[in-house]
């Protein structure tokens, strides 16, 4: 079935740090329509503590999409500590400019899966970063979104288990600037 939605509609807006009390329930929100099915999973749960982690960060970034006023994704994530990236440990020789940006989150609500939505939200946010780096985790239960971000230029270097009750995630890790 071809959706009816395109891209060229949606209007993307910038936050940072300063803004997370501003944005928080439109991210949790959306999270709650993304995962509508999955909310019984005690991980997904614990989505609104990752949010106020992850925007508790001085560096905190988010883009969210907006179509007729109404959010209908994000990305947001923050610059690693130096020296303290976790991808570190699946790379034998680590890149000269190892500074890292986080990708934490992606997240479309359905109507606008399949859209272009996704990948217009990860450009704009990764777009003007001065890190050389962007890293992110995905779940193995969900192959077609690793194959996504291959095509976005991302490489799987090991696999990371952050919680006990986390999936074993891929790790994926793409070079922002040319070296």
């Amino acid at each position: 079935m071809e959706h009816p939605l395109t891209t060229a509609t949606v209007e993307l807006r910038h936050y940072g740090h300063d803004d997370l009390q501003q944005i928080r329930q439109t991210l949790l929100d959306v999270h709650a329509d993304a995962y509508a099915d999955e909310m019984d999973d005690e991980f997904n749960q614990r989505f609104p503590w990752f949010v106020d982690h992850w925007g508790g960060h001085p560096g905190f970034a988010c883009v969210i999409g907006y179509e007729d006023g109404q959010p209908v994704g994000f990305a947001y994530g923050a610059p690693a500590t130096p020296g303290r990236e976790w991808w570190r440990e699946h790379v034998s020789t680590p890149p000269a400019d190892d500074s890292t940006f986080s990708l934490s989150e992606l997240m479309v609500r359905p109507r606008w899966r399949k859209t272009g939505t996704a990948e217009r939200l990860h450009t704009a946010l990764l777009e003007r970063r001065p890190e050389a780096l962007a890293v992110l985790l995905v779940d193995p239960d969900h192959p077609k979104v690793q194959g996504l971000y291959e095509t976005w230029d991302y490489r799987k270097v090991g696999n990371r288990q952050p919680f006990p009750d986390s999936p074993n995630f891929a790790v994926m890790l793409r070079e922002l600037r040319p070296a």
